[in-house]
């Protein structure tokens, strides 16, 4: 891929996900299935719109059955798949319609709150669309409707996936198939860090005194829908929560809102300022020692220490009476460390909220500062 971008000054090479891979190799394998005839090299049109042309490998086909794989290439992004065979092996099957599984290396999903349900290969959303639809794609040019068993491998897979997460959040014996726009790009810390401190000025120079914050798009969607306020008023700051404080700081602004999930936020309440998964992922660990010490008896400890996600945590809490206590020493906990940042020269104020319980817990003058927020917008 020759796709680049420039950051921090440097020129950066764009690679493409695991799931433009599975996606590929599926179109592929489904085009000489279909078609009887070899092929290597596949076009695939890409979520974000950037068409890709890969080679295609490892190609093995019979009369009922094809296998290839796509090399999985991150570009300049570090990435522990990076040269990864994703294979995709397509075969008739006597029942109509296109199925979709995982094989050797692709993870199962074994806890609840995933992006696929429990039992399930760990193939995402976005993923799975983009394999069917390149498959149908290939049915409707071949006038060949029959139905297609497709599964998803990477040899690699179960080895690679002790370098990730994927065994702590209940996804056992391989990598996931992930990507939303089927696009790598590079990520630059400072890039990202100058991007939020010209945005803050822009705002500082519109009059701004307090400033509205959040994560990334989880946060705005909320202050759009579920606030009711226009989605272009917070500043996103990504993982950068500590270096936006610091920024505000340095810009003399007067007070910062933040205001974002749980499951982001949530690690605030453990003194971690930067909240990307490369730092720890200690979500579970802060939820149960605030239940715990809410009083949640132990043995429902153990449990949201076993959860994936702070929305499954959160429903144990409430189903044993423990929800509002918990919240409110998490949301006074995020609280604490965010003044302990902001210091004496700016004010801190949190809304914590989740997509499926709302708004979880504010601190003492959330809502005040919202208000002059609104005003000086």
């Amino acid at each position: 891929m020759e796709e680049y971008i420039i950051k921090d000054g440097k020129r950066l090479r764009m690679g493409y996900t695991t799931g433009s891979c599975a996606a590929a190799a599926a179109k592929a394998a489904a085009w000489m299935l279909l078609t009887g005839k070899r092929r290597e090299q596949i076009t695939l049109k890409t979520p974000k719109g950037i068409v890709l042309q890969l080679p295609v490998l490892e190609i093995e086909m019979q009369e009922h059955r094809v296998s290839c794989a796509i090399e999985k290439d991150g570009g300049d992004d570090p990435d522990i798949t990076k040269g990864t065979l994703i294979f995709a092996t397509v075969s008739r099957r006597k029942e109509p319609g296109i199925v979709i599984d995982g094989g050797q290396g692709i993870g199962r999903v074994t806890k609840r709150g995933l992006d696929q349900p429990v039992g399930n290969a760990a193939i995402n959303s976005v993923p799975r669309r983009m394999i069917r639809e390149n498959v149908e794609e290939i049915q409707a040019l071949t006038d060949d409707y029959g139905g297609l068993s497709i599964v998803i491998s990477a040899p690699a897979g179960e080895m690679l996936a002790k370098k990730t997460f994927n065994p702590r959040l209940g996804i056992v014996g391989g990598i996931s198939i992930l990507g939303t726009t089927g696009i790598v790009e590079p990520m630059s810390e400072k890039a990202l860090v100058d991007t939020i401190r010209v945005e803050l000025r822009q705002r500082k120079a519109h009059g701004a005194q307090h400033v509205l914050l959040t994560p990334g798009n989880y946060g705005s969607e909320f202050i759009r829908l579920g606030m009711g306020i226009d989605g272009k008023l917070p500043v996103q700051v990504s993982n950068f929560i500590g270096d936006a404080l610091d920024l505000c700081k340095e810009l003399e602004i007067r007070g910062a809102l933040l205001v974002g999930h749980i499951g982001k936020l949530v690690k605030i309440g453990g003194g971690m300022l930067n909240t990307h998964s490369k730092y720890g992922d200690c979500r579970m660990d802060i939820l149960a020692a605030q239940a715990g010490a809410a009083g949640l008896p132990a043995e429902k400890i153990c449990e949201i220490l076993d959860c994936v996600t702070c929305d499954d945590a959160l429903r144990i809490l409430k189903e044993a009476g423990f929800y509002e206590q918990t919240l409110q020493r998490l949301t006074e906990r995020v609280a604490q460390h965010l003044r302990h940042r902001g210091g004496d020269e700016l004010q801190t104020e949190v809304i914590l909220f989740s997509k499926e319980y709302g708004v979880l817990g504010k601190s003492d003058h959330a809502d005040q500062m919202l208000h002059y927020i609104l005003e000086e917008s």
